[in-house]
């Protein structure tokens, strides 16, 4: 019989996660889903700790490593449900999130993603509650304007999303060759073709403090996207601009401080004058010896659940 939901766990060396992760979707009050595994080549004893689960409806994969977007795509091709329920191996998810979601689809069945809301775990005992541009915290429906409500914090986290398969075949699947904001160029993809529904409920703890993770890597080692493919979508969409500045202003800055500045002058050339705030201008003509000090000033208010955006 075919499952409501596909769950997509991409894994690589997550041992000290992964089988949290999977206590969370077996609480889940929601019960009609398949969990779909995908080894991305681990090292570690993930691959054990996942097998050790006797439960039919994981199904387990395993490939050399090739980045997770290979493997979240290849979760994709294998599932059999209609919507594609993403959960990365260090996340978690509360007992009610599939179902808030599955109540989310079928009072607005026309959208081509779903969220609920999330919280950023920065430290063992601070987290970090996300907020919406022009979103009520009890607001749940059809975003207004998904690229200007996510202009700080972003509506889509992927632990906290889902997808009807169908979409796929209008905007393809996750793109191989970014290492870094491969999810991103997605869901910008998938939010210029459908409407984007959220629901008014936190039911996601997203890990921000794994030292593993590929977003602790240097900016210099990634695959970035390639912002002019949306070029076109950014000459009409005054929103969409904004948003991709805004990641633009953090990519420049961040190739500033790793010392690369000819890829940073090329990031901050491309912002448009208009989405230029003072604050960021100064920001990204300090000299390096003040910026470095900064972020580590900003990185440890982080972990103790103090946030604030440099670039808006």
């Amino acid at each position: 019989m075919k499952p409501y939901f596909s769950i997509i766990i991409p894994l690589y060396n997550k041992e000290s996660f992964i089988e949290n992760t999977l206590k969370s979707i077996f609480s889940q009050t929601f019960t009609d889903y398949e969990i779909i595994v995908v080894n991305d080549g681990s090292t570690d004893n993930s691959e054990k700790i996942v097998l050790a689960f006797n439960d039919n409806r994981i199904r387990f994969y395993s490939q050399n490593n090739q980045g997770v977007s290979a493997a979240r795509n290849v979760g994709i091709k294998k599932s059999k449900g209609d919507f594609i329920a993403f959960l990365d191996a260090d996340d978690y998810w509360y007992p009610n999130h599939l179902e808030i979601l599955e109540k989310l689809i079928k009072d607005y069945p026309y959208a081509g993603l779903y969220a609920s809301r999330y919280i950023s775990k920065v430290s063992e005992k601070k987290f970090v509650t996300n907020s919406f541009l022009n979103i009520d915290e009890n607001f749940s429906g059809i975003v207004p304007d998904f690229f200007y409500s996510s202009l700080v914090s972003r509506i889509a986290l992927t632990s906290a999303v889902i997808v009807p398969k169908a979409v796929f075949d209008k905007t393809g699947f996750f793109n191989t060759s970014i290492t870094s904001g491969q999810d991103l160029d997605l869901w910008i993809r998938i939010a210029l073709l459908f409407p984007v529904a959220v629901a008014r409920n936190i039911t996601v703890e997203y890990n921000a403090m794994d030292s593993g993770s590929l977003s602790k890597k240097n900016i210099r080692d990634k695959k970035l996207i390639d912002f002019s493919v949306f070029q076109k979508e950014e000459a009409t969409h005054p929103t969409l601009n904004a948003f991709l500045d805004v990641n633009r202003m953090d990519y420049a800055l961040k190739f500033k401080i790793s010392g690369n500045r000819t890829e940073a002058d090329q990031y901050y050339n491309a912002i448009s004058k208009k989405n230029i705030t003072l604050k960021n201008w100064i920001i990204f003509h300090l000299p390096r010896w003040i910026q470095i000090p900064l972020l580590k000033i900003k990185k440890r208010l982080y972990r103790k659940g103090i946030t604030f955006s440099v670039y808006r």
